[in-house]
């Protein structure tokens, strides 16, 4: 896997892989001018991204009636630099009438077997705290 960013202007870079898709990476403090997520908001957008699909197959495969699903993250950071991540809650909404067993394995599985991000951040001593919840439809 290989992965460019360039320069191109100000605190704004463009990053790219081998997919040659884009995104917008920007350091700006003024979110009203910043152009793109900052390096530390993909980290988690990346987390979410790589355990929501395998939440989705895994229900899926259970044959659970799985309607939808967000994903949210707060993450807490070390007040001193290098400022690394120190904690993560992560929150699973799904919605349709889905069992809340069969949620919480796929959440088990996602987080111990699947999401190469997750155990990663789990691997460098990052504390992460799941949470569901299911909205019956």
């Amino acid at each position: 896997m290989k992965a460019s960013v360039e320069w191109v202007n100000g605190l704004t870079y463009l990053a790219w892989g081998d997919s040659r898709h884009y995104t917008i990476v920007d350091y700006s403090d003024d979110k009203d001018k910043q152009k793109g997520s900052s390096p530390t908001e993909l980290m988690l957008q990346s987390m979410l991204a790589c355990t929501a699909p395998d939440i989705v197959s895994i229900l899926k495969k259970m044959k659970e009636p799985i309607q939808g699903l967000v994903v949210n993250a707060v993450g807490t950071r070390a007040t001193e630099h290098p400022k690394v991540f120190t904690d993560i809650e992560i929150e699973y909404i799904v919605r349709g009438n889905v069992k809340q067993e069969s949620l919480d394995k796929a959440i088990a599985l996602s987080q111990e077997k699947y999401c190469h991000i997750s155990i990663t951040f789990k691997r460098a001593g990052v504390n992460i705290k799941v949470s569901s919840k299911i909205i019956k439809e």
